[in-house]
């Protein structure tokens, strides 16, 4: 096995994480008429969202965010970086967006590392494999999502640990997660040359204290305790169009 076959990865959908805030006294100070056409442009935007998952041509995820760094994300996964670009620029027209705030988005791409690929095979052509290139995303009660590097740190360098080193400390930490299936769905997010840090996580879950308890065991293995650099968590709970026209009530 060459060196360079450690930077072989495999791809599916490109994500976008946008997350927004609120303005809150500047939507109370909307008139009641201007608010509901706001709501109703939204709601038909969620729509086309929704027959685009139908399709099974991408999927959307949108979910309330607890804590001050944001009000809602809407996750997004598309299998083009121009698609997920309409999508921005469709929501930011919207009259709805004026009323928002955006302190955070992230993007990336589902990735599936060589680490557990057979030799062999044309993996693509395996429908579990697919399933988690092109996931349809869960809309379960509740939703984590954080960055992470893998260390360059003097003897805790990731990338200078021969890949037969990767694949054990990765297979280690892949039968942590496998504990949690069923309870906990994850979706990785490469993002080396999209954004700031190497991946985006999103967890889902139908029971908040899976996140913590998932975590939490994952950092006493040894790729996230010597090797693991983690950004902001956001959590929050899962929205439909209904439960979104609640939470904007006034």
């Amino acid at each position: 096995m060459s060196a360079n076959e450690a930077l072989l990865t495999l791809e599916g959908w490109y994500t976008y994480h946008n997350f927004r805030t609120i303005n809150w006294e500047k939507w109370k100070a909307a008139s009641e008429q201007e608010r509901k056409a706001a709501l109703d442009e939204l709601q038909s935007l969620m729509s086309t969202w929704e027959a685009n998952e139908e399709q099974k041509e991408g999927s959307t995820a949108v979910y309330s965010i607890l804590g001050h760094k944001a009000d809602l994300v809407f996750m997004f996964l598309r299998p083009t970086l121009q698609e997920l670009d309409a999508i921005k620029t469709a929501f930011n027209k919207t009259r709805f967006a004026a009323y928002t705030e955006a302190p955070y988005s992230y993007v990336s791409v589902v990735e599936l590392s060589n680490y557990v690929n057979n030799p062999g095979e044309d993996p693509k052509a395996n429908p579990h494999v697919r399933e988690r290139l092109y996931p349809i995303l869960p809309k379960w009660e509740h939703i984590c999502f954080y960055p992470m590097n893998k260390k360059r740190d003097l003897q805790d360098n990731w990338y200078m640990l021969t890949m037969q080193e990767r694949q054990e400390m990765m297979r280690s930490h892949g039968l942590i997660g496998r504990k949690y299936a069923g309870r906990v769905k994850q979706i990785i997010g490469g993002s080396v040359g999209f954004d700031d840090w190497e991946w985006g996580v999103t967890l889902f879950s139908n029971d908040p204290l899976e996140f913590k308890h998932i975590v939490y065991e994952m950092r006493f293995d040894e790729v996230s305790a010597r090797f693991g650099e983690f950004g902001n968590f956001l959590v929050g709970n899962v929205l439909n169009q209904a439960s979104l026209a609640t939470l904007l009530e006034v």
